[in-house]
Parts: structure tokens; C-alpha cells; sequence
């Protein structure tokens, strides 16, 4: 919780020739004021849904662990009950699982708070991370950052995902502007066969692109599926 602040005003002052006059007795009211709280703490209530509300996205409890559901799929037997049979990937341990839930049962949803920080810069083996509007500084570890490190670039937006008070993923935006900082050069002629041939990224990704690509060309790229989309 955030620091708290007291003030105290007196409840029957008057005022005198422009200046003011307290009492020698007077009634001291405390006046509370609370500075900024990360929204990740103001609200830490857990909600829970039908498992029929399940869809692809949705974020839920599971054995005490956060989970993404990554597929679903609703199966209605000719004999039997009705059943949600789904995919779901654990936001901690990045496992992936198959659970089937009775249709109508209740689950709870995992309160995920997502907050928008920036990528400032790497030190060492840690990237750090800074809200711009209170200048806290968050880091992650290359094990937590994983193969999404190769798409990160100094000031870039991302969505740092909490759960209970600790950061268990985050987002890169879908589509990012990075610099060819080495490709072999396009043979003429090649272009018209539509082929594609690897290129290096200022984050050391490596993607294919066409053939008319060069060296210091900005293009974009598909954080999703890390495929190329066009030149910037």
C-alpha cells in the first residue's frame, strides 16, 4: 500500500482583514490523502465463470495456478453429459495441458492485472523495465524474458502481466520495426520466383524475407509468428 499522508484544518476559523484567525481551542479534522497505488493492488478480487463462457484467451484458476486456455472446444455426446474439453497453458511454468471441464461447472477466473511498461534497456542478464508515469523500474531475468528476448527493442511498449502481486508473462506488441543488419544480397531475377532467404535483426532475430531485401532496410515483423510482413 502506498504511503498515506495526514493533514489537519481547523473546523471554526474565521477570517480577518484577509488573513486568518484561528481560535485558541479549536477542532483538528484529519484529511487523508493517498498517493498513486499500482492498479495491480487496488483490485484483488478473483471472479469466476461458467466453464460454457470459456473461449480462447480466457484466464483462469486451476490448482491454485494461473492458466491460459489456448483451445477449447465444446463436446455435447449422444449419451452423457455435455463436457468442455480444453488446452491450457500454465502462465508460471509455460506447461501445456489438455482438462476437460463438466459443462455449466463453475471456475475461477485468475485475476491477471495487465500494466503497460516500457523496455529501457538490458543489464547483464536482466531487462528492465520502467513505468513512465511513476519511474518504478521492474526486471526480468533472461530465463523469465525466454525466446521473446529477440524481438525486444529499447522503448518498446509491453504488457507486463501480475497475478497475485508477481509478473508471470508479458506481451510484445504484434507487430514491431526492426533493422536488416546482415542478408545476403538478391540475385536479379530471383524477385519474380517469389523466394525468401535469411536476415539478421538488430535484436539478433533471424527471419526470412523476399529477395529484394538489403542491408539497413527497416521492415516489420509478426511478434506472433515471427514471419515478415513488409518493409516499414
Amino acid at each position: 500500500m502506498a504511503g498515506v499522508f495526514s493533514f489537519y484544518l481547523s473546523s471554526n476559523y474565521c477570517f480577518r482583514s484577509s488573513s486568518i484567525h484561528f481560535p485558541s481551542k479549536s477542532t483538528l479534522i484529519p484529511i487523508r490523502i493517498f498517493t498513486k497505488t499500482p492498479l495491480r493492488y487496488r483490485y484483488p478480487k478473483i471472479f469466476a465463470f461458467s466453464s460454457n463462457d470459456i473461449k480462447v484467451g480466457s484466464n483462469i484458476e486451476v490448482d491454485g495456478a494461473p492458466w491460459r486456455v489456448i483451445e477449447f472446444l465444446h463436446v455435447k455426446p449422444g449419451k452423457g453429459a455435455a463436457f468442455v474439453r480444453t488446452k491450457m497453458r500454465n502462465y508460471v511454468t509455460g506447461n501445456t495441458v489438455e482438462k476437460t471441464f463438466r459443462a455449466g461447472s463453475t471456475i475461477p477466473e485468475a485475476n491477471i492485472m495487465k500494466e503497460t511498461k516500457q523496455f529501457t534497456y538490458k543489464d547483464g542478464s536482466q531487462y528492465v523495465f520502467m513505468d513512465l508515469s511513476t519511474y518504478e523500474e521492474i526486471r526480468l531475468n533472461e530465463a523469465d524474458v525466454g525466446d521473446k528476448k529477440k524481438w525486444l527493442k529499447e522503448g518498446m511498449d509491453c504488457n507486463l502481466l501480475f497475478w497475485n502481486g508477481r509478473i508471470i508473462d508479458f506481451d510484445l506488441p504484434i507487430t514491431v520495426q526492426l533493422t536488416v543488419v546482415d542478408v545476403d544480397p538478391g540475385l536479379r531475377g530471383d524477385t519474380a520466383q517469389g523466394g525468401t532467404k535469411p536476415a539478421t535483426l538488430d535484436t539478433g532475430a533471424v527471419v526470412n524475407v523476399p529477395l529484394f531485401v538489403n542491408i539497413g532496410e527497416e521492415i516489420l515483423v509478426d511478434t506472433r509468428t515471427g514471419q515478415y510482413m513488409s518493409r516499414a
